[in-house]
């Protein structure tokens, strides 16, 4: 999708997402002493402003200025400070990060491998990088969540894109998620890696 595609998406909802942090987010990152972060493709700042609240310094961006625009408002009405911008997740990076996350952004492996690659080299020594996203498996197994396969993980193929990044975690986890009155599971995949020193 385009970014005015997206603009259109968050235009039509006041939240798109939920208002609190992903899960694995917060399992992967409590414990970690807190540093510099950047959350790409941020949407409406939810995992972003989680992080600021545990004591990260932390930047934000997403292609899209309606998320850009609802992530400062949120920030400003919780008394956080998270430095949101607009830019594209396959942008280059100024600075380094602790931790820098990705979640559920879903390109075509060769725009992934792009972002990756450049997430990567903006990792300081020992940083975090936290990909969490709709598996592959999840368009039989699961629910929701895009259905084209071009676009969505599996642990395999995002090890097979991290290059010199030592693995931490990759594996396929389940998501409670409620349809139709109902709570059925969905299938995400979680990979951490971090830098050699």
């Amino acid at each position: 999708m385009k970014s005015q595609e997206w603009d259109k998406r968050y235009e039509e909802k006041e939240l798109v997402w939920s208002r609190g942090p992903n899960q694995f987010v917060v399992a992967e990152v409590t414990g970690m002493t807190p540093g510099r972060a950047l959350d790409l493709a941020c949407g409406e700042g939810r995992n972003a402003l989680w992080l600021s609240e545990q004591g990260w310094h932390v930047c934000g961006t997403d292609f899209s200025e309606v998320a850009i625009d609802k992530a400062r408002a949120r920030g400003q009405e919780l008394g956080l400070t998270v430095d949101f911008q607009v830019a594209d997740a396959a942008a280059e990076i100024t600075g380094s990060y602790d931790l820098i996350l990705l979640a559920y952004l879903h390109l075509p492996r060769a725009k992934l491998a792009q972002v990756l690659a450049v997430a990567a080299a903006a990792l300081a020594p020992l940083g975090s990088l936290l990909i969490i996203g709709h598996d592959l498996r999840n368009i039989k197994e699961g629910v929701g969540g895009p259905q084209d396969p071009d676009i969505l993980q599996s642990p395999e193929g995002l090890r097979e894109l991290l290059g010199d990044l030592q693995i931490v975690r990759s594996e396929t986890v389940f998501r409670a998620v409620e349809k139709d009155g109902q709570t059925v599971q969905a299938l995400d995949v979680v990979v951490r890696a971090t830098k050699k020193s």
